[in-house]
């Protein structure tokens, strides 16, 4: 197991026994790894982020934190968060981290989300010029989710 899927674990478990809400102090977590605090920060930032279904809060100082949760809302609260999150573009791995959550929830099932990742790949708009293609996927994400929604 590499170091980031370890410290991710380790988060997630403390996230599981804290009810879906962790308060990590990087120094302290980062000293029972054994590493250096920013590899927790990296971690943190690229793997806990809106669009995979948290939210983070941070205090800095000496008795600084990083506040992580899950978002905890109904289907439609869930959906109409992502909706409004995706914004005017959406890149391909954002677009996949999505779907991933997505799956994860319960809301759409592998099969809908390989489907729509395909719909959505570089491959699928390479008719489309290269600049409007996040611009594109964005729309036909957006759109998706209004299916779901209904």
């Amino acid at each position: 197991m590499i170091l980031s899927d370890h410290i991710a674990a380790m988060i997630e478990k403390m996230l599981e026994e804290g009810g879906g809400s962790a308060e990590v102090r990087r120094n302290d977590l980062a000293q029972k790894i054994g590493c250096v605090p920013s590899q927790i920060s990296y971690v943190i930032t690229s793997r806990f982020t809106p669009e995979r279904g948290y939210v983070t809060d941070s205090r800095r100082g000496g008795g600084g934190y990083i506040r992580i949760a899950r978002v905890q809302m109904s289907r439609s609260g869930y959906l109409m968060h992502f909706f409004h999150a995706i914004g005017t573009t959406l890149s391909e791995p954002e677009a996949a981290a999505y779907l991933k959550s997505l799956t994860d929830r319960g809301i759409m099932t592998e099969r809908e989300s390989r489907l729509a990742m395909q719909a959505m790949s570089s491959a699928a708009l390479e008719t489309c010029p290269a600049e409007r293609r996040d611009a594109l996927r964005a729309e036909i994400f957006r759109r998706m989710l209004m299916i779901y929604m209904m």
